[in-house]
């Protein structure tokens, strides 16, 4: 199976994108796939050249930027791992307006646009963001489904892992891409921070999977101010490893936490970092309930990506997981790692205080069904459009 090519939910839009924009930034963490996605597009246009900027003869090439350009101007040129290479953005602005068509440059990286920024700024109105995720449950999970579940859950989405020839092999491979990332690609980026310091604050996120960052709290366990926490947080939530989830402020008369929940983003990360090599490692593991909740959430806000996510939680006890806004919309996700799930009081005094327009009950059913007025219990693939 890994030489199996798997249709990407991001591929459509990355083509309208084309349409519309001079360049389109595709980014995502290492090894998601948008190195693949690139190739099967490319290869599919023909008209197309690719550079690996990782590559030293590939990045060689781009010695006179403004030449090599010339030399492809009309194919679409692709640049991978562009965060090797920032400074390429001054000339690919000069190009982009000298040619004034779209579809000029695709950009791949594995840092999010603010790591980009002071880059990428002089690109503004010229480019366009998407971003490209592990695995989701609707690029696998059809009729037949390639995969189940449960493999997603376990594994988690990145590529590598989820093809794995064995539990072992994928395990391994998680380990592997860990250790990658603490000792290569973080220097890679610029930052000189210890890898042995980050791995141990991404291992307590871990632990803390789900939770209310105290930064305070948990900076004092690792021996580290909390604005040093703050520091790594931010780097792992902007290399695309951890999401940061922050409280909904609505405009109700209640008390509401203000912090935020921290997530691993990618469950198979998240049972590496716990140590967790099977099925029923996860289930007798405290985590196995967020671990569900974060499954449940990396896949909704990637398939939503119009709204904009939050969780609920008051001083008295509401509480919902995921709230998802736009505009005047409310829709109100919980979650719940059992076939015959229950909510508490929390749940529907949330629902009351927000307002909202629907709610789910997320759960590993094998079909959903109308659990009150409005609210729905379903299945993850049932949830996903």
């Amino acid at each position: 199976m890994q030489g199996k090519y798997f249709h990407r939910q991001l591929e459509a839009e990355l083509r309208d994108c084309l349409r519309d924009f001079p360049a389109v930034a595709v980014l995502g963490p290492r090894q998601c796939g948008k190195s693949t996605l690139a190739k099967a597009l490319i290869n599919q246009s023909g008209e197309a050249v690719y550079l690996d900027l990782e590559n030293p003869s590939d990045l060689a090439k781009l010695h006179d930027p403004e030449l090599f350009f010339a030399a492809h101007q009309n194919k679409l040129v692709c640049l991978d791992e562009i965060q090797r290479l920032p400074e390429i953005f001054a000339p690919l602005r000069s190009v982009i307006d000298a040619r004034k068509r779209n579809g000029q440059f695709l950009i791949l990286g594995s840092a999010s646009r603010d790591l980009l920024r002071q880059s990428s700024e002089t690109l503004a109105g010229r480019l366009a963001y998407l971003e490209l995720t592990p695995f989701l449950g609707s690029e696998i999970i059809g009729d037949p489904p390639l995969f189940k579940l449960q493999d997603l859950w376990l594994r988690g989405g990145f590529p590598k892992s989820l093809l794995a020839r064995s539990q072992k092999a994928s395990r391994r491979w998680r380990e592997n891409f860990i250790r990658t990332f603490l000792e290569r690609d973080i220097p890679q980026l610029g930052f000189r921070i210890p890898a042995q310091s980050l791995r141990r604050t991404w291992q307590m996120c871990a632990h803390n999977q789900g939770q209310l960052l105290n930064s305070s709290q948990l900076g004092s366990a690792l021996g580290i101010s909390h604005t040093t926490l703050r520091s790594y947080l931010e780097l792992l939530s902007e290399t695309f490893m951890l999401r940061i989830l922050p409280p909904f402020a609505a405009n109700v008369k209640k008390r509401l936490v203000k912090a935020p929940k921290i997530y691993l983003r990618d469950t198979g990360i998240l049972h590496a970092m716990l140590a967790l090599d099977s099925y029923d490692d996860l289930l007798a593991h405290p985590v196995f309930g967020a671990s569900w909740e974060t499954l449940v959430l990396e896949n909704i806000i990637a398939a939503y990506p119009d709204w904009e996510a939050f969780f609920y939680r008051t001083a008295a006890g509401a509480e919902i997981d995921l709230v998802l806004v736009r505009g005047q919309k409310r829709l109100a996700i919980e979650c719940k790692a059992s076939t015959a799930p229950t909510v508490n009081r929390g749940f529907w005094n949330a629902l009351k205080d927000l307002e909202v327009d629907e709610a789910w009950i997320i759960a590993p059913v094998a079909e959903g069904y109308p659990f009150a007025d409005n609210v729905w219990v379903k299945s993850l693939p049932e949830a996903l459009p």
